[in-house]
C-alpha cells in the first residue's frame, strides 16, 4: 500500500517539452518562456501587469517596496497564516498589525481588523495597509474588507499564494486589491518548484516593481542602478514549467475541486456525529480548494489523529502556527487576544489534496479519519 502524500505537483502538460526547448535555446535566465508566462498569467487573473519572481515571499516584498511602505508603517495581517506574510512586511520596514480570523472562512476577521485600526488611531499612528490572505484557497471576505479599506483609506495587497482558481463576487483572487501575489511552490495548485508572481494594474507600481526586481538597474542603462534593488527574478526553466502548468489551469483547479467535493460528501456523517468542521467560503466567494483543511473536534487531540493516519501511510499537515506566538512577533500590543485563530491553529489539520489522488485514495483518507475519531 503506497503512501498518500498531503500534496504533490502534477506535470501533465507541456512541461518537459518547454524545458527542453529552453535548454536547447541555451536560455536559463529570464527569456521567452518567462515573458509568455507573465503575459498569460496577467490575462488569466485580469491584470495589466504580471512580474514573475523567484518565489511568493519575494513577490510580497517586491509589492510592498513598490507600494512605498515606509519604516514603521502598520499593515494589518491575519495572525493565522504562513510566516512569509508577516515577514515580508517586517523586512520591508513595516509593522505587522496582527488580527484574529473568523470561524467560518478562517480568514482575517473584518470586525477584529476594525478594532485594531481604531486602536491605532487612538495612539495617533496612521493606518496604512491591509494584507488579507486567502487561506488554503478560501477567499477572504473581500466585500467587508473593501468597505473597511475605503473608510480608513487603506491600500489592499492580496496574498493569493494559495488561491489559484478562487473568486469573490465573480472576480478572480488577485484582482481584488491594489496588487496581489501568488506562489508556485512545489505543493501549490500550479507549481514551478519555487516561484511567485506579482500582479498589478497601475503602470507606475509595475515600473517600480520591475526596477526593484532587477537590482534597481535603470531600463536601457546597463550597470546604472537607480535604487538599492534585489535579484528577485524567476529563471527561464521555471518559467517554462509555469507556462505549461498555466495552460492546464482549469484542469488543475478542477481536480482540487473534485477532491474537496469528495471530502465534503464523505465526511458529512462525521460532521453531524462528531462535530468535525471545515472551512467555508464567505458569501459571494468560491474556493480554489488548494488544501482541504478540517478542525478536529473537541475531545480529540489533533496530534493523535495525525499519528493515527500516518501509521496508515497517510500524510497530513497541521494548521499554521499563529504569528503572535512566534519569537519575532511575540509580545506586541495584542489586546483582546486571538481566540479563534488560536483554536484553529491548535485543532486544524490539512488532508491530502492534490490532483493525483484516486477515489480509492480518498476513501482511505476518509476511513482513516473516521477511525481516528471513533
Amino acid at each position: 500500500m503506497s503512501r498518500i502524500h498531503v500534496g504533490e505537483p502534477r506535470l501533465v502538460g507541456n512541461e518537459e517539452r518547454y524545458v527542453l526547448e529552453a535548454l536547447r535555446a541555451g536560455q536559463l535566465s529570464q527569456a521567452a518562456f518567462v515573458r509568455e508566462f507573465e503575459l498569460s498569467f496577467a490575462k488569466y487573473v485580469g491584470r495589466r501587469h504580471a512580474l514573475a519572481c523567484a518565489n511568493g515571499t519575494v513577490a510580497l516584498h517586491l509589492a510592498l517596496l513598490a507600494i512605498g511602505l515606509e519604516p514603521g508603517d502598520p499593515v494589518l495581517v491575519p495572525t493565522l497564516t504562513y510566516v512569509a506574510t508577516a515577514n515580508a512586511v517586517a523586512l520591508a520596514g513595516g509593522v505587522p498589525v496582527l488580527c484574529d480570523v473568523d470561524r467560518s472562512s478562517w480568514n482575517i476577521d473584518p470586525a477584529d481588523a476594525r478594532r485594531r485600526l481604531e486602536a491605532l488611531r487612538l495612539v495617533d499612528r496612521p493606518a496604512v495597509g491591509l494584507l488579507p490572505v486567502h487561506l488554503y484557497g478560501v477567499p477572504a471576505p473581500m466585500g467587508p474588507l473593501a468597505a473597511l479599506a475605503d473608510e480608513f483609506h487603506l491600500w489592499t495587497l492580496e496574498d493569493a499564494a494559495e488561491a489559484i482558481g478562487a473568486t469573490y463576487a465573480d472576480v478572480p483572487a488577485g484582482a481584488l486589491g491594489l496588487a496581489a501575489t501568488f506562489s508556485f511552490y512545489g505543493n501549490k495548485t500550479l507549481s514551478t518548484g519555487e516561484g511567485g508572481m506579482l500582479v498589478v494594474d497601475d503602470d507606475e507600481l509595475a515600473r517600480l516593481a520591475h526596477l526593484y526586481r532587477g537590482q534597481g538597474q535603470a531600463p536601457g542603462r546597463r550597470y546604472f542602478h537607480e535604487v538599492a534593488g534585489f535579484n528577485y527574478r524567476l529563471g527561464e526553466l521555471a518559467g517554462a514549467v509555469g507556462l505549461a502548468q498555466l495552460e492546464r489551469v482549469d484542469w488543475h483547479v478542477g481536480e482540487r475541486r473534485r477532491v474537496a467535493r469528495f471530502y465534503r460528501e464523505r465526511l458529512e456523517a462525521l460532521r453531524l456525529a462528531r462535530g468535525l468542521e471545515w472551512q467555508q467560503a464567505p458569501e459571494h466567494g468560491v474556493s480554489g480548494e488548494w488544501m482541504f483543511t478540517v478542525r478536529i473536534p473537541d475531545g480529540f487531540a489533533r496530534e493523535t489523529v495525525a499519528e493515527h493516519m500516518l501509521a496508515r501511510d497517510i500524510e497530513t499537515r497541521p494548521a499554521f502556527v499563529c504569528m503572535h506566538s512566534l519569537p519575532m512577533y511575540r509580545g506586541g500590543d495584542y489586546a483582546g487576544g486571538f481566540p479563534v485563530a488560536e483554536d484553529l491553529s491548535r485543532r486544524g489539520l490539512s488532508l491530502p489534496t492534490h490532483a493525483g489522488l484516486t477515489t480509492e485514495d480518498l476513501e482511505r483518507v476518509a476511513a482513516a479519519l473516521e477511525a481516528a475519531l471513533s
